[in-house]
This record gives structure tokens, C-alpha cells and sequence, in this order.
């Protein structure tokens, strides 16, 4: 019987970013995923649609499953031939226990790999603004378990060493012990003033930092509700936070942004999102599929000599029309001579990228703009040709019938909902972990409302904004009941979010 292949992943400390690039291929390639409590589910969405997702999330007060429960799953599982992702929270070998599985993957001749992952012991001080070691501060540091109670008699961990031999200290799982951890460290010599922050859900939107000394952090703590999972860091070195904290100045930080944009389209309005510190949670509700029958756009394309006119109204539109050119054995020189028009100038930009030569693009981005434009162009009886969605509104071809053309409207691509996991969303808006949903089309506020529920969503909704990308988009969340909080002026994801930080700038 062929064994399979264990991948012990770090997934790093929670920023789904900072995962590695190998981890991340192993993520993609496994038959089973085995993940913690702490692994972005972000990047759970990056596993193949039909892998095997096993959760052994453990807490510091419920374990899911016991560790020799996890190792004998990884064990069962490589037997049965698979390729498993492991994935933890962090690095595997820093306090995650994958040396103890490992072993056990030994005992058994189960081949595996280890994957390291960026430590929170590290990168979550560097995202408070906080290097655990600074030329003008200190050049050593330690990483200790915060789990361990320092009043034991039989401690492994020796106490004067570590509060008078390393400049900083990271406490990794010990929020449950910060009393004692501070009181042990003062009783061995290290100074009651000396600095010590606390960092929970560090690289996260929900990141908070709190800052104090030896003497008070846990009063702190206490007074403030700090809990875990968090982090401890002891040291001078905490000063430098007030000088270099960066991410908390970023104008989006702390604030978790739905994007319902179709998969393939969210990932640039997702990037621009975490640029400017946010986290994009990604819930397509739209999929951009081929039309039942591409017979209409054949024909159209077979004739499209005959045409004065082509308007197209979306990237989507002009990608399929250029892919199903090509297709029926013609190229971009089928369209010489003709007029084109395009609605916004992403649209434009990819005609222009064929080498086209655009000759119109409205001032605002939608059909009414079209017709006022087109007015003095047109002539009466010329031919236009409409490639466009299948749901596209009627508003446009009527009204250049209006004006005299001879419109042929063929549906290019169909939009249709997308399959989507909707009770991990729910839970969110449910907790109020959510700041904004975003809109970019009638479609993606129309599938949403019908995805999540109508009624049950709504009221879930009061505390969260609603951005649309224009008016139109707007117009559909209100006849759902929705309130539109942001509405883009210039109807372009670039539009959207410069609204979206117009709001949070005031």
C-alpha cells in the first residue's frame, strides 16, 4: 500500500499574507488538511474545493482532539495514501508541537516535511511596532512558554537566568499566568519598571496593544479585560513602539471589509483592501460563467463587418468577445473600421491593450451616459452591436432604438450565484466582527440578500456600512432595505475606495 506525505505547515501568526510560499503550494496540493484553532480561515480557502478539512483546534480550555489523537489521525491518514497539510498557527517547531509529531510520523515510517512558518514570537512585536532586538537596546532574546506555572517547585524554567541574562522576553500562551509570570520575573531580579507590552491577535485587524510595566500589567490587564490569545513581551525595547508602531496608522486598519465582487474579479479591490491595512474577507456572490448558447455571438461575430458600432460595458464583455474571436478563426483586425465604445476606463484600458483605438468612454460610467454621448454620433440606421451579461439592464438598447439604431444585443457571459459557505459570514456579522460590506453591481446586493437570507439578515446589518460602487448598485440595496452609507462618485474600484476613505478620514 503507497503511503502518503505529511506537510507540517507554520501558517504563521494569523495575517493569511505572511504564510509562506511553500506552505502555501502544500496547502493547495493536499488531500486532507488537518488545521488549529489559530489558521486564518483565509487560508482554508486555498485548498482544493474536494480536500478532506479536519479540524483539531485546541483552546486553553477545550481541546477539539487530545495531541495523541492528532498524531494517530496524521498516522491513519498517510496510511490511507493521501498527501496531508498539517497547518498550525505559527511555526510548527516553536511551541507547536510538531517536533512531538514528527516523532511519532518517525515511529510509523510516514515520509514527511517540515514547513517553518513565521513565529508570533517575532512578527507579532513587529506589528506593534516592536523589534525584539535593537543595537541600542539589546542583542539577545528569549522565547519561553507562558503556559508553565512559575510557582511550581520543579520548574524547567530557570527564572534568575532569563530575567537577568536576555534582554527580551517573549511569553508565548500566557495571559492566563501574567501575575505570576510578572511576579516571578521581579523576584529574580528583574527591575519593577521594566517595560512590558501585550499584544492579543497580533497581525490581525483585531490586533490591540497594551502597554505598562512589570509592576502593573496585570492590573492592567484585569481592568481592561485583556485575554488570550495574546502575547508578552518584556523589555526595554517595548519604548521603541511609540516611535515605530505603523500598522495602527494605516487608514484602514482594524477594519474587516466583505468583498462580493465574482472570485476572479475581488482579488484587486482584496489587495487594495490589505494595502491600506484592512482585511478583505472575500464572499463572491457572483460567477461569471459562458451563456447557454454562444450561437447568437457567433453570428454577430460572422458579421461583424457589417456592424458601424460595438459598445462594450465591461472588462467581462470585451475578454469573452476577444476569446470567442479568436475562437471562430478571426483576430482584433476583424474590427478595423468599426466605432467602439466603452463603459469606464478598465474597459477601455484592455481595448486599448489589443491595440485598439477607443472612440468613446462616457463621463459616467453607466448606460444613460452612453445614449447622452452617442446622440450626435450615431447616425440613424447605423448597426451596433451590444456583447453584454445576460442580466444586463434593458435601459440601454431601448434607448438607442430610440435614436434610431439598429441594436443587436447578444449575451456574452452570464452572471449567476456563486456557491459559497455562508455560516462562517453569519458568525461574524453575528459576533459584529464586521465593518463593511461592498457592492460593485445590482447583482452581487441582489444574490447576497438571497444567500444569506433576507429577513435574517437585515437586522444583522444596522452596525455595518454599505459602500456601492453608483447609484444603481445603491438603488438595489435600498429596495432590499439596506442603508447606503458610501456611494462612489466615479464608479470604478479606484472610486470606491477613495469613498470608502473619505468616510473613515472625517
Amino acid at each position: 500500500m503507497t503511503k502518503g506525505k505529511v506537510y507540517l505547515i507554520g501558517a504563521g501568526p494569523g495575517d493569511p499574507d505572511l504564510i509562506t510560499v511553500k506552505g502555501l503550494k502544500c496547502i493547495k496540493a493536499a488531500d486532507t488538511v488537518v488545521y488549529d484553532r489559530l489558521a486564518d480561515p483565509r487560508l482554508l480557502k486555498k485548498c482544493r474545493r474536494d480536500a478532506e478539512m479536519i479540524y483539531v483546534g485546541k483552546g486553553p480550555d477545550r481541546h477539539t482532539l487530545k495531541q495523541e489523537e492528532i498524531n494517530q489521525l496524521l498516522v491513519d491518514k498517510a496510511k490511507e495514501g493521501k498527501s496531508i497539510a498539517r497547518l498550525k498557527g505559527g511555526d510548527p517547531f516553536v511551541f507547536g508541537r510538531g517536533g512531538e509529531e514528527a516523532e511519532v510520523l518517525v515511529e510509523n515510517q510516514i515520509p514527511f516535511e517540515i514547513v517553518p512558518g513565521i513565529t508570533s514570537a517575532i512578527a507579532v512585536p513587529a506589528y506593534a511596532g516592536i523589534p525584539v532586538t535593537h543595537r541600542g537596546y539589546t542583542s539577545s532574546v528569549s522565547i519561553i512558554t507562558g503556559n508553565e506555572d512559575p510557582t511550581k517547585d520543579d520548574s524547567n524554567i530557570n527564572w534568575e537566568h532569563i530575567a537577568n541574562g536576555t534582554g527580551t522576553l517573549v511569553f508565548l500562551m500566557g495571559m492566563g499566568n501574567l501575575d505570576k509570570i510578572a511576579a516571578k520575573l521581579i523576584e529574580s531580579g528583574r527591575p519593577a519598571s521594566t517595560p512590558v507590552a501585550l499584544i492579543r491577535w497580533g497581525t490581525r485587524p483585531e490586533q490591540k496593544t497594551l502597554t505598562g510595566n512589570l509592576e502593573d500589567i496585570a492590573q492592567k490587564a484585569l481592568e481592561t479585560e485583556f485575554k488570550n490569545p495574546a502575547i508578552i513581551l518584556v523589555g526595554d525595547v517595548v519604548n521603541l513602539r511609540e516611535k515605530l508602531a505603523w500598522l495602527e496608522k494605516k487608514p484602514l486598519f482594524g477594519k474587516r471589509i466583505i468583498v462580493t465582487r465574482a472570485r476572479e474579479q475581488a482579488s484587486i479591490l482584496s489587495r487594495k483592501i490589505s494595502e491600506l491595512g484592512g482585511e478583505p474577507y472575500e464572499f463572491p456572490t457572483i460567477k461569471i460563467v459562458p451563456p447557454d448558447d454562444f450561437s447568437p455571438l457567433d453570428d454577430a461575430i460572422k458579421q461583424i463587418a457589417s456592424y458601424q458600432w460595438v459598445i462594450f460595458t465591461s472588462v467581462n464583455g470585451v475578454k469573452i468577445f476577444a476569446r470567442r474571436l479568436h475562437q471562430l478563426g478571426g483576430d482584433i483586425r476583424d474590427l478595423k473600421g468599426l466605432n467602439l465604445c466603452a463603459i469606464g476606463p478598465k474597459t477601455r484600458l484592455l481595448l486599448e491593450n489589443y491595440g485598439l483605438r477607443v472612440d468613446y468612454v462616457p463621463v459616467e460610467f453607466r448606460a444613460e451616459a452612453i445614449v447622452a454621448g452617442l446622440k450626435d454620433k450615431l447616425k440613424p440606421g447605423d448597426k451596433v452591436l451590444l456583447p453584454r451579461a445576460d442580466i444586463a439592464r434593458k435601459i440601454l438598447p431601448k434607448s438607442l432604438k430610440e435614436l434610431g439604431a439598429n441594436v443587436t444585443e447578444v449575451t456574452t457571459y452570464k452572471t449567476v450565484t456563486e456557491k459559497n459557505n455562508t455560516g462562517e459570514l453569519l458568525e461574524l456579522l453575528k459576533s459584529g466582527q464586521v465593518d463593511m460590506v461592498t457592492f460593485t453591481s445590482s447583482s452581487t446586493v441582489r444574490n447576497f440578500m438571497t444567500m444569506l437570507d433576507t429577513q435574517d439578515i437585515k437586522p444583522l446589518m444596522t452596525d455595518v456600512l454599505v459602500a456601492c460602487i453608483g447609484p444603481i448598485t445603491a438603488r438595489t440595496a435600498e429596495e432590499y432595505g439596506l442603508q447606503v452609507s458610501i456611494q462612489a462618485s466615479e464608479y470604478t474600484i479606484e472610486g470606491l475606495l477613495k469613498a470608502i476613505m473619505q468616510t473613515y478620514d472625517q
